[in-house]
C-alpha cells in the first residue's frame, strides 16, 4: 500500500531458454500469486504486475543477495529492497502424507456464467452416501484453500471436515486457478450462481446424500451463502463465518478506519481520510461510470500531486468495477427473510475486519426474527481468519505457524452433529 509498509514475496523460478516464471504475494491484500512479468539485462531486473498496474525496477546486489531499486505504482514511487530467500525444496513438499480420506481434482461447468469452475472434492472412507458441503470465500480473488499468507483457512476447515465425516467442495474463485471468468467483473450476486453450480455437482456425486449439503462462507462468502439459501434448491443449512451484516460501503469504510488505527495514525487524519473516502463511494454510487471515473481520479490527483493524468485515470478505473460498484450498495440483510434453512452464525472476537458488535449483532437481529433455526457463537480470541490467540500457534521448524481456533472446528462439528441427531455417527471423532 503506497504510503505505507506491507511485507510481500516475489516467487521467481527460471524457466528454459533463459525465461522466468514469477508471482507476487501480498498477504496483507490478500494478494496471492499475481502474475509477474520478469525482464533480465545484466544485473537490472525489471518486474512487471499488469493486474495491479505496478512495475519494479532494480539493481542485482550479488554480494549481499539482493535486489536494490524502485517500487512505481499508480504514478507514485518508493524505494524497496528484496531479499533473497530460497525457494521451498520439492524434497519438502513431498513430505506431505496422503490424507485418510479420498482426494479427487474436479471441473464443474455454471450454465448462467457459461464458464468452468477447478476445485477439489474430498469424501471421507467408509460407506455413504454422505453429507456435504461447499466452502464459500471471502472478498477477493483466492485460491480454493483461502490462501493468505500461509495461512489456509478453506483447505484446513475441508481437512478438518472430511476427516470427521463430511465431503467437501472447495473450488478456486472467478479468474484463479483452473476457473474461468473474472471476480472483478462478478457482483455478489453473480457470485451464487457459482455456488448453486457447485451444489448441483455434488447433487450429481453418487457419494453424497442430496439431502444433506449445506454451505459454509467465509466474509463475503457468509453472504452469498445466505443469498443462495433464499433461492430455489436452498441449502440443507449454512455456516456464516464472520458474515458482513452492515452495507458494501459500511464495511469497506469501517475496515479502511480499523487498518489507520492498528497503524496508530493520529485519530484527526483517520477521520480525514474516512470522510474522503465516504465522499468517494457517494460518488461512485450515485454517478454514471464516466463521470465517476472523471471525478475520482481527479481527487486522487489532489491527494497525490505528483501523479499524472494517464496513471490517475488507471487508479480510478480500478476503483469502479463492477464488483465494487455493486458492494458498495450491497446490503447483506435486505433478504435474510427468504432464508429457512438453519443457519449458524460464528464471529471472534478479536475480527478487526468484521467486528462482531457491527457485522454479527446485525445478521443475528435480522436472522432472529424470520428464523427460529439460528445459532450464533461469539468466539473469544478468533480473529477474521478463525486463528486463535498467536500465544496457541504451533512451532514449526523453529517458527509459530497459524492454526484454525479449535473452538471454531469444534462449534462448526458441533452444529452439524446437531442437525442429524439420530445419525452422529456419520461425524465421527477425529481419526
Amino acid at each position: 500500500m503506497l504510503g505505507g509498509q506491507l511485507d510481500l514475496t516475489i516467487s521467481i523460478v527460471p524457466l528454459a531458454g533463459g525465461r522466468f516464471f514469477a508471482a507476487l504475494d501480498v498477504p496483507a491484500q490478500k494478494v496471492n500469486r499475481m502474475v509477474t512479468e520478469v525482464t533480465v539485462r545484466g544485473d537490472s531486473v525489471l518486474l512487471w504486475m499488469p493486474a495491479a498496474g505496478s512495475r519494479y525496477a532494480a539493481h542485482f546486489v550479488a554480494a549481499k543477495k539482493e535486489l536494490d531499486g524502485v517500487w512505481t505504482q499508480s504514478g507514485v514511487r518508493a524505494p524497496l529492497v528484496l531479499h533473497y530467500s530460497p525457494m521451498p525444496t520439492a524434497a519438502a513438499v513431498s513430505t506431505r502424507l496422503p490424507p485418510p480420506y479420498h482426494e479427487e481434482e474436479v471441473v464443474f461447468n455454471n450454465p448462467i456464467s457459461r464458464f468452468n469452475l477447478g476445485g477439489t472434492f474430498t469424501v471421507p472412507d467408509g460407506k455413504g452416501p454422505f453429507p456435504a458441503v461447499v466452502l464459500v470465500s471471502d472478498i477477493g480473488a483466492q485460491d480454493r484453500d483461502g490462501t493468505i499468507g500461509n495461512f489456509h483457512l478453506l483447505g484446513t476447515l475441508a481437512d478438518y471436515l472430511t476427516r470427521r465425516g463430511i465431503a467437501v467442495l472447495r473450488y478456486d474463485d472467478r479468474g484463479v486457478g483452473k476457473s474461468g471468468g473474472s471476480s472483478s467483473m462478478a457482483t455478489t450476486a453473480m457470485l451464487v450462481s457459482d455456488v448453486q453450480a457447485g451444489m448441483n455437482f455434488l447433487r450429481s456425486r453418487i457419494e453424497v446424500n442430496i439431502a444433506r449439503i449445506g454451505l459454509i462462507g467465509h466474509g463475503e462468502g457468509a453472504d452469498v451463502a445466505l443469498l443462495a439459501a433464499g433461492q430455489p434448491l436452498p441449502p440443507a443449512f449454512v455456516v456464516s463465518l464472520a458474515g458482513y451484516g452492515l452495507t458494501g460501503a459500511q464495511t469497506l469504510l469501517q475496515q479502511q478506519v480499523a487498518q489507520l488505527r492498528a497503524k496508530k495514525t493520529d485519530p484527526v487524519v483517520i477521520e480525514a481520510a474516512y470522510e474522503r473516502q465516504k465522499t468517494m463511494y457517494d460518488i461512485i454510487q450515485h454517478s454514471t461510470q464516466t463521470q465517476a471515473i472523471s471525478i475520482v481520479s481527479n481527487m486522487m490527483r489532489q491527494d497525490q500531486p505528483g501523479l499524472d493524468p494517464t496513471a490517475a485515470q488507471a487508479a480510478a478505473q480500478a476503483e469502479l468495477t463492477p464488483w465494487r460498484r455493486y458492494f458498495l450498495t450491497f446490503d447483506p440483510l435486505s433478504e435474510l427473510d427468504q432464508v429457512k434453512c438453519p443457519v449458524l452464525l460464528l464471529s471472534g472476537t478479536d475480527d478487526a475486519e468484521a467486528p462482531a458488535d457491527l457485522h454479527l449483532t446485525a445478521l443475528e437481529k435480522e436472522l432472529r426474527s424470520v428464523n427460529h433455526s439460528t445459532t450464533v457463537r461469539r468466539l473469544n480470541g478468533a480473529n477474521h481468519l478463525f486463528q486463535p490467540p498467536k500465544t496457541e500457534w504451533v512451532l514449526m521448524n523453529g517458527e509459530m505457524q497459524p492454526v484454525l481456533a479449535p473452538v471454531a472446528a469444534d462449534a462448526i462439528r458441533e452444529f452439524l452433529e446437531g442437525l442429524n441427531p439420530k445419525k452422529t455417527a456419520a461425524v465421527a471423532p477425529g481419526k
